[in-house]
């Protein structure tokens, strides 16, 4: 006679010294915060991820998150994905984009230098699945023809998510993520699928996607050379001092005269003062100065 295994039981609560050990583990890891209203939150993601585990209790889920083994690690990148968000779509917050395209490009890229060619250089950090890299691709694709052959055009999106980062590989998207995108555009580069629709090669060739942790301090400071960075709704999960090391990092990258987009509910006081504010209608963005 056999019987069947016994599914894992519901945890119980999370103790205060079990939310400390892990709000400490994943910061020190990921910089991500957690104060102690998010508690709650903190457990219901954790026992999500003690049902796929396969364990018990949040005291077995800890230990196996801190082994050295292939599957500690690959499991800790798990739960740094279960901790976060990854909401996002085409196209989102419009009046940012509308002068990222209108003005910021234009002040980037004159009409005679359109003609000739030339470098550009993006970054979008916490890409998420993809959406943000690929509208910024197909914006400047927008402003380029028909001369786009003649520029060098690379948008590096980074995130610490590996199943994001597969599926903005795949540019495979639904009615969902599209749901602000005008329909020429979708027309134009988009191509419909079964489950959705797809990014047109000539989008997904501007775009180059790669995983990267924040805290991550010797990576961050190989990024160099950027025009324009967006980095929006990513430091609200930091701390202050996560905020000023992230926000330290992307200063470097950018080039003198360089802009960084964040999020429009975030703002950049008491963190850096190194950059020059610019107010646009309905955004404002965040300048380094050129000298």
């Amino acid at each position: 006679m056999t019987t069947e295994p016994m599914a894992p039981t519901k945890p119980r609560p999370l103790t205060d010294q079990e939310f400390s050990r892990f709000r400490d583990f994943i910061y020190e890891k990921a910089g991500i915060h957690f104060t102690e209203s998010k508690k709650y939150l903190l457990e219901n993601r954790l026992a999500g991820r003690l049902r796929e585990c396969g364990l018990s209790t949040f005291e077995e889920y800890y230990l196996f998150i801190n082994t050295a083994t292939h599957y500690g690690r690959a499991e800790m990148f798990n739960l740094f994905e279960a901790v976060t968000t990854n909401e996002t779509f085409f196209f989102r917050n419009p009046p940012q984009l509308k002068v990222f395209e209108t003005e910021i490009l234009n002040r980037l890229i004159d009409d005679e230098q359109i003609k000739k060619g030339g470098k550009l250089r993006l970054w979008s950090v916490g890409c998420s699945s993809g959406e943000e890299p690929y509208t910024l691709a197909i914006l400047i694709h927008e402003l380029l023809r028909p001369y786009k052959d003649k520029w060098d055009v690379t948008i590096l999106g980074h995130d610490i998510s590996q199943e994001m980062l597969k599926k903005a590989e795949e540019g495979l998207y639904s009615d969902y993520s599209m749901r602000l995108t005008p329909e020429p555009i979708k027309n134009r580069y988009f191509e419909p699928n079964d489950n959705g629709f797809r990014v047109t090669d000539s989008v997904k060739a501007m775009v180059r996607f790669e995983f990267m942790n924040l805290k991550d301090h010797l990576r961050m400071r190989l990024i160099s050379g950027m025009d324009i960075i967006f980095c929006r709704n990513v430091i609200i999960y930091f701390d202050e001092s996560m905020k000023k090391s992230v926000i330290g990092h992307l200063h470097r990258a950018l080039k003198p005269g360089g802009y960084l987009f964040i999020g429009h509910s975030e703002s950049l006081h008491n963190i850096s003062d190194a950059f020059k504010l610019i107010h646009f209608p309905g955004a404002i963005v965040y300048q380094k100065p050129a000298g």
